[in-house]
C-alpha cells in the first residue's frame, strides 16, 4: 500500500526538501522550480497547506522594489489668442490653476454651493382646489371620467383623489391640467 506522503508525486524526500525550502523563504515558483520534474506552483502551495506550514522565514529576494521616478508636471503652452502675437512660439510659465472655491478633499457631491442656491427654480405656490368631502373619491370609485389627481398621503386614512369631470384629452380636470402640464416657455422665465 502507498502511504499518503507518496502519492501524486510527493515522495517523502520531495516532501523534505518542500518543507525546508518553505522554511528558507523561498516563493512556491522557486520551490517549484527546485523540484522539477512537473511540479507546479500550485501542487507546492497546496501541499503547503495540506501540511499546514504557515510559519516562514522572509523571502530570500526581499531587496526593495525601485519605485519609478516621479514625472514631472506637464508644461503649459499659452493660447495665441491669450499670449499675444509676441509670444507666438514661446512657451509660457506654468502658473498655478485658479479656482474661484477653495479646494476641499472627500465626497463632495453634498457640499454646500451658495452659487447652486441661487439657480434653483421654485414653484410659485398654488391653492390646492378645494373638494368637499361627499365628492372625495377613493381608488376604486375612480372612472374614466372622474379627475385621478391625488391628494394628501397615500397612506394616510384622509387620502383621496379630486374627483371632478376629466378633460377628455387627459386623465385631470381642468384646474390639475394646468398643473400637472407646465408649458416650457413659462418655466424658462
Amino acid at each position: 500500500m502507498v502511504s499518503g506522503a507518496q502519492t501524486a508525486g510527493w515522495t517523502d524526500e520531495r516532501v523534505e526538501t518542500l518543507k525546508k525550502l518553505w522554511m528558507e523563504g523561498l516563493s512556491a515558483s522557486q520551490i517549484a522550480g527546485q523540484l522539477g520534474e512537473g511540479v507546479t506552483r500550485n501542487a507546492v502551495i497546496g501541499k503547503v497547506h495540506r501540511l499546514k506550514l504557515s510559519a516562514r522565514a522572509k523571502p530570500t529576494n526581499s531587496t526593495p522594489r525601485a519605485r519609478p521616478a516621479a514625472r514631472p508636471a506637464p508644461r503649459r503652452v499659452a493660447s495665441p489668442s491669450s499670449a499675444g502675437m509676441s509670444n507666438m512660439g514661446a512657451t509660457a510659465k506654468p502658473r498655478p490653476a485658479m479656482s474661484s472655491r477653495p479646494q476641499t478633499m472627500g465626497a463632495t457631491a453634498l457640499a454646500h454651493n451658495p452659487e447652486m442656491e441661487t439657480q434653483l427654480y421654485v414653484a410659485p405656490v398654488v391653492q390646492e382646489l378645494f373638494i368637499p368631502e361627499d365628492k372625495r373619491l377613493s381608488l376604486l370609485q375612480l372612472s374614466e371620467s372622474t379627475c385621478k389627481w391625488p391628494i394628501g398621503d397615500p397612506l394616510s386614512k384622509d387620502f383621496y383623489f379630486c374627483g371632478q369631470h376629466s378633460l377628455e384629452s387627459g386623465p385631470y380636470c381642468e384646474f390639475h391640467s394646468r398643473r400637472a402640464y407646465h408649458q416650457v416657455d413659462k418655466k424658462r422665465r
